[in-house]
């Protein structure tokens, strides 16, 4: 699995030696690859507002990374959990993640630079909200679709006694007048014999021969019978203290159940794409406001860490999990002029811990962020 960690240190002669000594053994031991992350100059205004800020963001990041979550989780319900169907709608504006990331611009545009801090973090604070929204709103109309659909079908299908029986019951089947009505009765074939030798007199006034069987299989078969309409109640009991069960059967409206599920059917399908579409372009503008998030916290964090004037240059390390250790050794050493109390070093911080988050809480000499791309992980 690819990690991508933003790193942000001073703009000065010893920082950029340090960099470049990085980049030298890094390509020298294939530990990771680097490239710069361009951050624009934004406003700093009152710099006692910035812990504010800084706390704001945090907050922000760990807000839009649940959005981003439950994306994912949701891509991969509607889609079966299709790996391949996954990755090929998870992208950020037409692209891949790690191209995105690596490849990042500023949007000016929609997060102009002349903002205050604080007025981007509103920006990205409503749209993350209003697509959180969306999500819920269009998750909610797909899974009502789904279940209706469902809920139909459960009952059309199943064994005979529960499923529809106009998959093979005709209307020609069925003798319906006045004066005579044909019931519809499930046997097993162990009672073929019985049934045979007793339905005629179940009730007084059921037409002798009128038995059919229109239906078998592993349980048993239906059989139609033909009778008085007055004679259904004592032919119900009499049949009932056989075993035999006779359906509470009506063919128009099982007809107009089909004729829903199919209706049902053809929606779903509809608020698939609906959902799909939703998804994707959800998922790419929730993770590039995530980006935008994390610059913005580049740029916080390291005028508090590292003062005014601004003055920092931000890199991106993209690595993997078998050599991010030693690569985490690499940069507290070259670093820890930084900050020699830093609490949290390469030689203390096991990089094996699964504990989601716990990255952006630990503290090194430089500043560091981490950002998934692996949309697989996100659940």
């Amino acid at each position: 699995m690819t990690d991508l960690w933003l790193i942000s240190v001073p703009l000065d002669k010893t920082s950029s030696a340090s960099v470049e000594k990085l980049k030298h053994t890094i390509a020298k031991t294939n530990l990771a690859t680097c490239c710069k992350f361009s951050i624009p100059e934004l406003k700093v205004g009152v710099l006692d507002s910035l812990l504010s800020v800084s706390d704001d963001l945090s907050k922000l990041d760990t807000l839009t990374e649940g959005v981003i979550k439950k994306t994912c989780q949701c891509m991969k319900d509607v889609m079966d959990q299709a790996t391949d169907k996954v990755l090929e709608n998870a992208l950020a504006n037409g692209v891949d993640l790690i191209s995105y990331v690596t490849q990042f611009q500023w949007d000016r545009a929609k997060y102009p630079t002349a903002l205050p801090l604080s007025t981007l973090a509103d920006i990205i604070h409503k749209e993350i909200s209003q697509l959180e929204t969306e999500l819920k709103t269009q998750t909610a109309a797909y899974n009502n679709a789904k279940s209706s659909l469902q809920i139909l079908e459960h009952k059309l299908e199943g064994n005979l006694q529960t499923r529809s029986l106009n998959t093979f019951v005709k209307k020609e089947d069925l003798v319906i007048s006045e004066y005579l009505t044909t019931l519809l009765v499930v046997v097993t074939q162990a009672s073929y014999l019985q049934w045979e030798g007793t339905y005629e007199s179940l009730s007084e006034f059921v037409v002798p021969r009128s038995s059919r069987k229109l239906y078998e299989d592993q349980e048993g078969g239906v059989f139609a019978v033909t009778l008085f309409r007055r004679d259904v109640p004592e032919f119900k009991m009499k049949a009932q203290e056989r075993k035999f069960i006779v359906r509470e059967y009506s063919y128009d409206v099982e007809e107009q159940m089909l004729e829903e599920m199919k209706k049902l059917s053809v929606h779903k399908k509809e608020q698939y794409g609906v959902f799909v579409r939703c998804l994707k372009m959800n998922f790419s503008q929730v993770f590039i406001a995530w980006i935008h998030l994390k610059a913005l916290r580049v740029f916080v964090e390291s005028v508090l860490r590292f003062g005014l004037p601004v003055n920092y240059q931000a890199f991106l390390l993209q690595t993997d999990k078998k050599r991010s250790k030693r690569l985490r050794k690499e940069l507290a050493s070259l670093f820890v002029y930084l900050d020699p109390t830093a609490t949290v070093t390469a030689s203390k911080l096991d990089m094996n811990c699964d504990i989601p988050g716990l990255l952006q809480q630990e503290y090194f000499s430089y500043i560091c962020f981490q950002i998934s791309t692996n949309v697989l992980d996100f659940s």
